[in-house]
Parts: structure tokens; C-alpha cells; sequence
């Protein structure tokens, strides 16, 4: 059975792709390059190291660092020890880092260093430094082991060189067969998202969910062998391990992982390395077209751009495949729960399509949009999102409450998301159910900032919404109530934000009020925070 079929596992899809695209090169990280055979061979070391600490199938392994080699042979090496992998948010601060640990039981972690000028793990240490745990971290009980993906470890971590040669003396027959036992029908990954409630939900999906799904989306997006993919998409989301790292390995391209989003290094990129392939949010493709340096690089290799999370300005499009041009621009809808992928453009639809719609369902799916009361509207109607399909989560990790909110007896998905179907099935996102706004290619999520933001001693109510922004196309305004006898400012309230949280989910300003409006059930009326006479 190919890897790349229902009912394989990640461990084979990386051992199919080491024999199969054997010479071509899988990763170029600088001016490191390795071939698929090359990492294959890593990914097993990586495996023979995560067997040797006492990682078995099923336990969960945390990473929390940016895109590089590093990440991909560490994640891939941890699944094909037949561990369910649980990837961390880079911009996350160490409280919630430690929480989403903590929720999943991860028993071993891979960190990076320093990245954008943070210690993470001393960031983790100030968050789960106490505790009654004897690991690394004491404050995380059932965390065991914990590898700085670096040369330097403060006492308690292990380097990446030493965790790597603690396998040594694991036999390879052995870790061929602790990977090729993974099933299918295993947990592969759980990706922590946040919900209304504000509290982090991990969405379980498995091998098979995800290499189907992304079989299919290489084959809609036209991915090939050969192909140069810059991975700018993070690879602790979907978007950037497996629209990415798993599609790139289930088609021979190679990977150029980039850590940062830098327009300029982008543009190096891509003119250095012939890059074909460039998925990443309409933010990203914005920024490329307007550079003022743009016109000095050889960008004539494009050739596939694929895009979504966000309003696609018909414009966009348009200049992408005129004044680049590139070939093939598709726009795609999905969310961490039905695996990431839900709706795609065709290629060879109208730009008209491609600009105003998230496509159809992809195969094997079922999309509808429902009133209220869960009964299905005509064409051209807007209601919430409903998604049916094989790639649909089996539940939230531990978390049968929130589970049974959004997965009904017959297997629908609520996404949340409110959405209009034209007469072909193309999807038009619309609203959000849960208030999400998207900064940058980044969910944000009010509950769980106004959660953040009510920890703040001067806070006694708090409400936010997402307001238009030019460059990152929305961010959070935060409608504030201050404690009585209170001299919080905005700035104030900003900067102690920056500390406590994710950047891309502080508040880019402030409103203060004297109260919220709420409606006869006591939630707060959102649009009326909206309307321009109030914000």
C-alpha cells in the first residue's frame, strides 16, 4: 500500500519517500542540504533517541520551535517512535506553553534556544519552575525529559547532540519496528486551538486523516516532484507541517523552511533557491508585491501560490498572476478540527472565483451551511459552517464536553464559521461564530484574550473585537472597564499585554468605558462595541 493512502502511517510515508526521491534534496537550511535519504537516516537516529528516553507509542511529545531542520527531524522522528506529536505556538508566552504541556501530559519536549530574543525555556522554568514533578520542569509531573534543540542546555535539559547519541545503542531493526507497527487508525498529532471558551482544545487527528487529506491537496495544488517549497506557514500549524512538511514529502519537492517571516529574506529566498512553490496568508503575498526591492530579484521560477485565512482581494490575485507570473494561485478554507484542509479552489477556475470564494469541498467531503436550528439553507444564504468527511477529528484530547458541542451523533462538524455556498459549492466565509480575527495569518481569539487581559489587577471588565488593519488586515481593540480608583492607561495596559501574552494577540489599542453593553442574558453585544457611533 502506498504511504500516501488511507490506512498508512507518517513512519512509512518517510521511509516510502527515502527510498523513492532517494537523491533529490528534501531539506536546504543555509547552507546545510540533505537529501531524502539523508533524512530518512535522521529521522530514524531522532527515533532511535526518542525510544532510548522512554518514549512509547502513544505518549505525547511536545515541540516549541521555529521552522528548521531541526523541527522536522525531531517531529518526524517522535511519530515514527510511534508518539502522538503536540506542536507549540512560537509566539506563545511560557504560561501558555506550559498549559497546553500540562493539558496533553507531553512526556518529552524539544525547544528551541533563544528565538526572537526570548529564552524559552526560561520562560517555561518562570511557569513551571515549582511544582511537585521531578523532571526538568516540576511543575509538569509527567514531563520526563526535555532537549534544547541546541548546543547549550542549562542543568536539567539535554542537548540536541547528546539526546540524539543517548540512541546509539538502539538497534536499528528495532526502531524499523517500533515504526512500522504505527497504525493508521493512531493518533498522529493533536493541534492545540482555542475555542469560545477561551480555553485551549486539542484536536486529535490521525495518520491516515492526514495523509489522505494532504494527498489530496497535493494533488489539487498541483505539487510535483522537483517542486522548491519555501515553508514560511509555521510548522506548529497545519498549514506549515502538513500542507508543508507532509506534502513535500509525500511528492519529492524540497523543503526551505524559513523561521521568520522577512519579506526580504523571502524575496533572497526565493531568487537563491528557484522557489516554485509559496503558500502563505494574503498578508505575506502583499507585502512581496509592494517591496520596494522586489523588481532586483529573479522571482520568475513561481509558479504556485496558495493561499487563504483571510479576505483574498480579487487585486491580489490578479497582480499575482500578471506582474509575477505565476501560473496558479488557489485560495483554500479549513480549520484544525477536520485536519486543516476543508474547501480548495480548482486550478483553472475564474480569478473572480479564486478572489471572493474558499473553493468546493475537497473529496470525500460534505460541506453545508444550517439556520439555527441546524436545518440546511438554499444557496446564497449565509449560516454556520457545517463539515462532514473522513479528516474530521475524532474529539478534543480529553475533553468530551467540548467535543459533544461541535461533533453531533452523525459525525457533522460545527465550525463556528458562518459561511454562504453559491450554486457550484463554492464557500464564502463570512462572520465568525466565535469572534475570531485573524492577525496576519494568525487566530486570535477574544475569550481567551479577554481571559488575559482580566488577569490584570486594574481590570474589571473587559471586551474584544477585531477593527481593520492595512498591514496585518485585522488586530484586537480591547473595550476596557477600570477597577474603581484605577489610573490605567492604554499604554499601560498594552505593554503590560506584550508581556503576558502571544504578540499577535495583543490589543493594537484601547477604549476605555464606564460599562459594557450586554443584553438581557448578560453577554456583551458585540456589534454594538462594532458600530462606529460606540468604537
Amino acid at each position: 500500500m502506498r504511504a500516501d493512502t488511507a490506512g498508512g502511517s507518517v513512519p512509512d510515508l518517510v521511509r516510502a519517500a527515502a527510498e523513492r526521491y532517494a537523491d533529490i534534496e528534501a531539506v536546504v537550511e543555509g547552507r546545510t542540504r540533505v537529501t531524502y535519504a539523508e533524512l530518512g537516516a535522521r529521522v530514524e537516529r531522532a527515533a532511535a533517541a526518542c525510544m532510548a528516553t522512554g518514549v512509547e507509542p502513544g505518549d505525547r511529545v511536545g515541540i516549541w520551535a521555529p521552522n528548521t531542520l531541526d523541527w522536522i527531524v525531531a517531529a518526524l522522528g517522535a511519530v515514527s517512535a510511534g508518539a502522538v506529536l503536540v506542536p507549540l505556538n512560537t509566539r506563545f508566552k511560557g504560561a501558555e506553553a506550559a498549559d497546553v504541556l500540562r493539558r496533553s501530559g507531553t512526556r518529552l519536549l524539544f525547544v528551541t534556544g533563544t528565538f526572537l530574543g526570548a529564552s524559552y525555556v526560561a520562560s517555561l522554568r518562570r511557569a513551571a519552575g515549582d511544582g511537585p514533578g521531578t523532571g526538568p520542569l516540576p511543575g509538569l509531573p509527567e514531563l520526563r525529559h526535555a532537549v534544547v534543540l541546541s548546543d547549550d542546555a542549562p542543568a536539567g535539559f539535554s542537548t540536541w547532540k547528546d539526546f540524539l547519541a543517548s540512541g546509539e545503542g538502539t538497534g536499528a531493526a528495532d526502531v524499523r519496528d517500533r515504526s512500522a507497527a504505527v497504525r493508521g487508525t493512531w493518533p498522529s498529532d493533536i493541534i492545540f486551538t482555542s475555542g469560545t471558551t477561551g480555553r485551549p482544545k486539542g484536536a486529535v487527528i490521525t495518520h491516515e486523516q492526514t495523509l489522505r487529506a494532504y494527498g489530496i491537496w497535493s494533488d489539487l495544488a498541483g505539487l510535483t516532484r522537483g517542486d522548491r517549497y519555501l515553508i514560511v506557514n509555521p510548522f506548529f500549524h497545519t498549514f506549515g507541517y502538513k500542507a508543508g512538511v507532509i506534502a513535500c514529502l509525500m511528492r519529492g519537492a524540497t523543503m526551505i523552511p524559513q523561521p521568520v517571516f522577512n519579506v526580504t529574506t523571502v524575496l533572497a529566498n526565493i531568487a537563491a533557491e528557484r522557489i516554485s512553490v509559496l503558500p502563505g496568508p494574503p498578508t505575506l503575498l502583499q507585502s512581496l508585491l509592494d517591496h520596494p526591492a522586489r523588481d532586483a530579484h529573479d522571482l520568475t521560477a513561481l509558479r504556485l501560490v496558495v493561499t487563504g485565512a483571510a479576505v483574498v482581494p480579487l487585486r491580489l490575485v490578479e497582480r499575482l498572476r500578471t506582474e509575477l507570473g505565476i501560473g496558479t494561485v488557489l485560495t483554500a478554507y479549513g480549520l484544525s478540527e477536520a485536519s486543516g484542509v476543508v474547501t480548495m479552489c480548482r486550478r483553472g477556475d475564474d480569478p473572480t472565483v479564486i478572489a471572493s470564494t474558499s473553493g468546493r469541498a475537497i473529496p470525500g467531503t460534505e460541506v453545508r451551511v444550517v439556520d439555527p436550528e441546524g436545518r440546511p439553507l438554499a444557496p446564497g444564504l449565509p449560516g454556520e459552517v457545517l463539515v462532514r468527511g473522513f479528516h474530521v477529528m475524532s474529539g478534543y484530547y480529553e475533553d468530551e464536553r467540548a467535543t459533544a458541542e461541535v461533533l453531533s451523533q452523525d459525525g457533522w462538524l460545527r465550525t463556528g464559521d458562518i459561511g454562504v455556498l453559491d450554486a457550484a459549492g463554492n464557500l464564502r466565509i463570512t462572520d465568525r461564530l466565535k469572534d475570531m480575527f485573524i492577525v496576519g495569518g494568525f487566530n486570535a481569539y477574544p475569550a481567551e484574550i479577554e481571559q488575559l487581559l482580566g488577569l490584570h489587577p486594574d481590570v474589571a471588565d473587559v471586551a474584544v473585537i477585531g477593527v481593520p488593519d492595512a498591514r496585518l488586515g485585522e488586530v484586537g481593540r480591547a473595550y476596557v472597564v477600570r477597577r474603581p480608583g484605577a489610573l490605567l492607561t492604554a499604554d499601560d495596559l498594552i505593554a503590560w499585554s506584550r508581556r503576558e501574552m502571544a504578540n499577535y494577540k495583543v490589543p493594537r489599542s484601547v477604549r476605555f468605558v464606564a460599562e459594557l453593553p450586554r443584553n438581557a442574558s448578560g453577554k456583551v453585544v458585540k456589534g454594538a462595541l462594532r458600530d462606529p457611533v460606540t468604537g
